[in-house]
């Protein structure tokens, strides 16, 4: 899956960034550089929309379609 996302990149107050992302409540990564801060908030992007397919997936009824929507 490709997707673009806002990081809102801050300087910690005790060292290093802070980056979270708007779209997607609860994502949120820190690192001593800004590269590795947008590398922990894309790690933890991909972790909520795992969690997330796999507990909605969990209920599904056998015969339930699933279908691929493209969006952009």
């Amino acid at each position: 899956m490709r997707a673009e996302f806002t990081a809102i990149i801050e300087v910690a107050p005790e060292g290093g960034y802070w980056a979270r992302c708007p779209e997607i409540p609860g994502a949120n990564g820190q690192g001593e550089t800004i590269v590795e801060a947008k590398n922990n908030l894309k790690e933890a992007i991909e972790l909520i929309f795992e969690d997330r397919r796999a507990d909605m997936l969990r209920g599904l009824p056998k015969d339930a379609i699933q279908e691929k929507v493209l969006i952009g």
